[in-house]
This record gives C-alpha cells, structure tokens and sequence, in this order.
C-alpha cells in the first residue's frame, strides 16, 4: 500500500471566484428595481380577515434577502413596517428598534440582522412589523432571539420561504386582528388564490477545481482506495470529490462518482461507505472510493467541488488532498 499527497497548487495563495448561478426573475416578468416581490396580485399578497389583502408589491420597497427582509407593504390600515430602517417615516431604528430577519434574530439598531442565515436554521421569519393601527405582528412564534418569547408550545405559528420557488407560507399574528396568512395552501382552500413571491433564492454557489495528470508510475497499474483532504470547512459549506483513472497520460478522463456515474460525487467517511458514497467529506478523514471502477490503472486525476453556504459568504479552503492506493 502506499500513500501520495497531491498538492493542490491551484489553491494556493489563489482566491477560487464560484460560479453564480441565481435565478432572480422569472421569465416573462419584470419586477421593479425597489422590490424582488412579484407583481402578479396573486402572488404578491397576504390575507387578514379584518382588513383583507396586503399587498407587499405596490409600494415597490420590500425586499427579501439572505438575512433580512425589508420595506413596508400597503393594507386599508395603512402601511405595514417591515424594517425601521426602511420605515415609511425613514429610519427609525434610533427611538424604535424593529425587523424581520431571514432566520434568527435580533434585528440591531443599524438595520441589519447579524445572525440572519437565509433560512438555514430553519426558524423561519422571526421578529417584528408594525402598523400605526394594530400594533405590532410577530411573525414566529418563537421570538426569543429577538427578545420576545416563545409561545410556540400553546400556538405555534411561523412565516416560512421557500428557497427553491420564493414562495411565502405559513401565518403572521396581530394581537387585534389575530392570524395573516401569506399563502391560500396554508389551509388547502386556494379557491380564492393568493400567496407572496419572492424572486430571492437560498442558494449556494459552486467552484470546481480539476487536478493535473498523476503517474503512479507502475505500468501494471494501481488501485485507488480513497482520498483524504486536508483544510476547513464552515458550517453549511460542503466538499465532494469525483475521481477519473486511465492507463495513458493523455486520457480520456471520465471524472466519476459512487454510483459510477458523472452527476454524483464521493464523499462519504470510509467508517459509514466502504465502497464509497454520497456526501460532505469531512476534513482529515478518509472517503473511501469504488476500487471496482478504479483498479489497475496507471494514471489518476480527481476534481474537487466546494459548496458555499446559502449566504454565499462562506466557502472550504483546500490546502492539500491525499490519494490512498495499493500496488
């Protein structure tokens, strides 16, 4: 057996620009440049039984982000604030200290949500709108990370978006005018159809590293029995690999996963796949790949995939990856 740590030059001193891929607008509609809600009226619009619609697209300043949400929509209450930094009053924050925040709180007084984590944790929206009429609208049930607390146990309620479509669900509660609902699904009667729509997404970002050719320089070939990398790797950030083996130094090279196929990648601890499987590899642990599909070979090559968070502010740092073969 023997062990041959490959160097990934690439990576070294050298910042990796992930590939984009966001889809903000769907096709066929425009939105305005204040707002990222949609403005089909069916799709921009929550429900109170008191007041009727409110509509988050007209005032053409709600935006929803990774962290935050802001702006104010319009109801037949008048204006209900979002963000006291977004007020229709302006900012506000520096008397009266309020938000919503895309995953956990607290909103601080500079407008911004600290821990907001674009849903990752899975609270959902937490804190507080206003309205000059009803007061305030908890939108989470549990509004302990924004100082309030949690009755969940008694009425457990949430505003949640969906990362994948933008669509809002879920309800909202007003001590005066009781449930919002953001979304006609929440009680399976979308005879009268509406929900709100974001074009924001959770997404991550993806940057692909391919390594040079690596002669194991024995012309009988080699078995390839898993790699292990070395480096970091944030929370919600994610590491895969996928390997391709040839007996010429010129290829052809079919990078492959566990499945034997070009649309998985390695990256299951040894410990838990044996044969190799799907997943994020953790750091100075061996995955172990399929030495059916990798044997006899002379030459190897892998390429590593690096997932960021869905905020698109964290991503691995790869400083070497090691190849375990037998002769």
């Amino acid at each position: 057996m023997r062990v041959t740590k490959i160097i990934l030059w690439a990576l070294v001193g050298v910042v990796i620009v992930l590939t984009v891929i966001l889809f903000l607008q769907k096709i066929g509609v425009v939105r305005a440049a204040g707002t990222n809600i949609s403005p089909i009226a069916t799709s921009s619009v929550a429900w109170d039984d008191p007041s009727g619609y409110w509509d988050f697209y007209n005032t053409q300043t709600v935006t929803v982000a990774g962290t935050k949400v802001s702006g104010y929509a319009s109801s037949s209450i008048g204006p209900i604030s979002l963000d006291c930094a977004t007020s229709p009053n302006g900012n506000i924050c520096g008397t009266s200290n309020y938000g919503i925040c895309n995953g956990p709180g607290p909103h601080a007084t500079d407008g911004t949500c600290p821990n907001g984590d674009a849903g990752q944790s899975g609270t959902g929206l937490t804190g507080f709108a206003w309205n000059d009429d009803i007061g305030w609208i908890s939108f989470n049930c549990n509004q302990t990370s924004q100082g309030g607390t949690n009755v969940c146990g008694t009425y457990p309620y949430s505003v949640q978006i969906d990362g994948s479509t933008g669509d809002l669900s879920g309800y909202a509660w007003n001590d005066k005018d009781g449930w919002i609902s953001f979304n006609c699904a929440n009680n399976g009667n979308c005879t009268y159809p509406y929900k709100v729509n974001t074009a924001w997404r959770a997404t991550s970002t993806y940057g692909y590293l391919t390594s040079s050719v690596f002669d194991t320089q024995n012309p009988q070939g080699t078995a390839l029995k898993s790699i292990t990398w070395e480096g970091t790797s944030p929370a919600n950030t994610c590491v895969d690999f996928q390997v391709a083996g040839s007996n010429s130094s010129s290829g052809p090279w079919t990078f492959m996963g566990p499945a034997s196929s070009t649309s998985d990648y390695y990256g299951a601890a040894c410990s838990s796949a044996p044969v190799g499987g799907v997943g994020c590899a953790p750091a100075d642990t061996p995955i172990c790949v399929d030495t059916r599909a990798f044997n006899a070979y002379r030459y190897y090559r892998y390429q590593v995939r690096l997932r960021s968070d869905l905020l698109q502010t964290l991503t691995p740092n790869v400083n070497d990856v090691i190849l375990n073969f037998s002769q």
